[in-house]
């Protein structure tokens, strides 16, 4: 799904208006029938609920007229507040706001309501629904709008936006002197660059696009390179489990990682890429610590490789290392390794003569620091899953806050630079191609900040190329997939305790939901 910038939704709304012939006021009506239907699906029927609306002049207020007269309707107690004069109104707004009223009477409509007003109804709300601003702001709110936001951010309710949240910039995602944090953003006929960008992750909650009935080939004019990564798309990504298949079938994936103290990282990986559905998975690690890693896993096997005294993988060990990669379908090379000097002239060595699909992480990233140019001498282009950190020194001279100011930006140049596959791991994970694409992860959430969840996803990645899946289609699977996974556990135990091996466990219930569209 294209993500586009509020310029191109608008000519989006204008072609659909002028062109198919389809009236604002019939896109106004599907706008607010979305964010009603989004409401119920998260908190259940709404009757007898009370829900605050906060309108502005704008077409945004008109979808928030909308939203009202559909839930008076279903017989919640409404209340609205135009923080405008009514003949400020504009166009569709305007004929929202009479429809409203012709149920509602005019009362219910206060005009202008001073501060202390909004946050007495607030405070008396059940959920609350900001249809201020939308995505037509680039300058700072005014300093009503901006106590009306304050006011929206104090209260106890959940705050549910109208297409962006008011005081985000739709392209950027910057905060414009004040911002609404929504608990959910109802965004229209695609989503918008600035609720996946800077300040906009922290303000959007979670994201529901909302079809309003924009002609599909309008869409395909829209120049884009940004792109939302979306369950359908993964379903058709993942291979059919065909009655006649066999472990072979699904591939043998390879996993070069470990060492003393850093066992965990490898049986992480080689957990996840079973998990996700490969039919074989081996590791290589140092001999020394092959049987504790062997202890650790069951159903993946364990091949001991030359190391060093401090019981790293050595450099002697290339052509064994070379020898277990030409056997195997795909490979991943990272998790737990250190950056011990022999275990960096190992990897520099490996890459030119890497001839399989391959996942780099965690340490085989950190010995490319300053060496980035052996990418180039890869076979296959390799995918790269740097965090913000391990990015930084990827590129040289950045910063983790610089990686994160521009974390499109930041990965698209580096993917085309060195014409790999790169995910730029964190909030809203980043899938770049070397051509200039970029897809959003829309999954995922904070308990995954916690160690162990990467190597998760290297193994994941590398199991879906074991499988067959190109590079590309591999990282944005793996990716979605890590982060439905996540959400899984979330939902089960809360952010703060979560681990890494609880991603894991779900992964099979998050390839359920998204093959046969049902929460397991």
């Amino acid at each position: 799904m294209k993500i586009v910038t509020a310029a191109q939704m608008k000519d989006l709304d204008r072609r659909t208006i002028a062109e198919a012939k389809v009236p604002g006021a019939t896109l106004m009506e599907r706008a607010g029938s979305g964010v009603v239907a989004a409401m119920e699906r998260a908190a259940g029927s709404l009757s007898g609920k009370t829900v605050t609306i906060l309108c502005g002049k704008g077409n945004n207020g008109g979808d928030g007229f909308v939203v009202a007269r559909l839930l008076r309707k279903q017989r919640a107690k409404v209340h609205v507040l135009l923080l405008a004069h009514p003949g400020d109104l504009s166009g569709d707004a305007k004929m929202m706001y009479r429809k409203f009223i012709s149920v509602a009477g005019a009362k219910a409509v206060p005009a202008s309501p001073s501060a202390g007003t909004i946050r007495t109804a607030l405070a008396q709300s059940d959920m609350i629904v900001d249809a201020l601003l939308g995505t037509g702001l680039s300058a700072s709110v005014s300093a009503s709008y901006q106590a009306a936001i304050e006011a929206i951010n104090d209260a106890a309710a959940p705050v549910v936006a109208v297409d962006l949240p008011s005081g985000v910039h739709a392209d950027t995602g910057a905060v414009l002197g004040a911002a609404v944090r929504a608990d959910m953003t109802v965004t229209f006929g695609l989503p918008k660059l600035g609720l996946y960008t800077g300040a906009g992750l922290d303000h959007a909650g979670t994201v529901e696009v909302v079809d309003i009935g924009i002609p599909p080939a309008f869409i395909e004019t829209i120049a884009s390179c940004v792109s939302l990564i979306t369950m359908e798309t993964v379903h058709r990504l993942l291979p059919d489990r065909r009655v006649s298949s066999h472990k072979g079938t699904y591939g043998h994936a390879g996993i070069i990682a470990g060492s003393v103290g850093k066992t965990g990282a490898a049986a992480m990986a080689a957990r996840a890429a079973l998990r996700v559905g490969a039919g074989l998975v081996t590791v290589a690690t140092p001999a020394s610590v092959n049987d504790t890693l062997e202890a650790k896993l069951l159903e993946a096997m364990t091949v001991p490789m030359p190391e060093t005294k401090a019981r790293t993988l050595a450099r002697a060990g290339l052509e064994d290392i070379l020898s277990f990669i030409h056997a195997r379908t795909a490979v991943a090379i990272g998790p737990g390794l250190t950056t011990h000097p022999e275990t960096v002239e190992l990897i520099h060595a490996l890459l030119p003569r890497l001839e399989r699909p391959s996942v780099l992480d965690a340490d085989a990233l950190n010995a490319l620091a300053g060496q980035t140019s052996l990418l180039g001498e890869c076979k296959i282009p390799p995918i790269l899953t740097p965090h913000p950190g391990e990015m930084a020194r990827l590129v040289g001279g950045a910063s983790t806050r610089s990686i994160n100011d521009d974390r499109i930006g930041a990965a698209v140049t580096f993917a085309q630079a060195r014409r790999v596959m790169l995910v730029l791991k964190g909030a809203r994970t980043v899938v770049a191609h070397p051509d200039g694409r970029a897809a959003i992860c829309p999954t995922g959430n904070p308990g995954m900040a916690t160690a162990g969840t990467g190597d998760v996803l290297t193994g994941m990645i590398v199991g879906l190329l074991a499988q067959g899946l190109d590079p590309w289609d591999a990282a944005c699977a793996g990716t979605y997939l890590h982060g439905l996974a996540g959400d899984l556990a979330a939902a089960r135990m809360g952010y703060a305790g979560m681990i890494a091996g609880d991603v894991i466990e779900q992964i099979p219930f998050a390839l359920t939901e998204v093959v046969h569209g049902t929460r397991a």
